[in-house]
C-alpha cells in the first residue's frame, strides 16, 4: 500500500474533514480516502472530436442539456449610426 501526505491543509479544512468523517462514521484517514477515490472514480477520458465544428458542438450541447430560453429586451426604434456618433 502506498502512503500519501497532504501538506498545507488549513485548520478549517481539517476541522471540516474531521466533522465529515464523524458524520459518516469513519476516521479522518478513511474519509480522505473515500473523497479521493470518489474524485478519481469517473476519470474516463472523453474523446476529442476533430470532425465537428463549433456550431455542431453547440447543437449537441443543447440536445444534451436542454434548450435555453432567453428573454429578449423589447426593441426600440432604431436610429442611423454614423462614425461621428461612435
Amino acid at each position: 500500500m502506498a502512503a500519501i501526505t497532504i501538506r498545507q491543509l488549513s485548520e478549517e479544512d481539517k476541522q471540516r474533514l474531521r466533522e465529515r468523517a464523524a458524520a459518516n462514521g469513519r476516521s479522518m484517514e478513511a474519509e480522505a480516502r473515500a473523497i479521493l477515490l470518489a474524485g478519481i472514480a469517473d476519470e474516463t477520458p472523453k474523446p476529442v472530436r476533430l470532425d465537428i465544428n463549433w456550431v455542431d458542438a453547440f447543437m449537441e450541447f443543447g440536445k444534451k442539456f436542454g434548450d435555453v430560453e432567453l428573454e429578449l429586451p423589447p426593441r426600440t426604434s432604431s436610429r442611423e449610426v454614423t462614425f461621428e456618433d461612435a
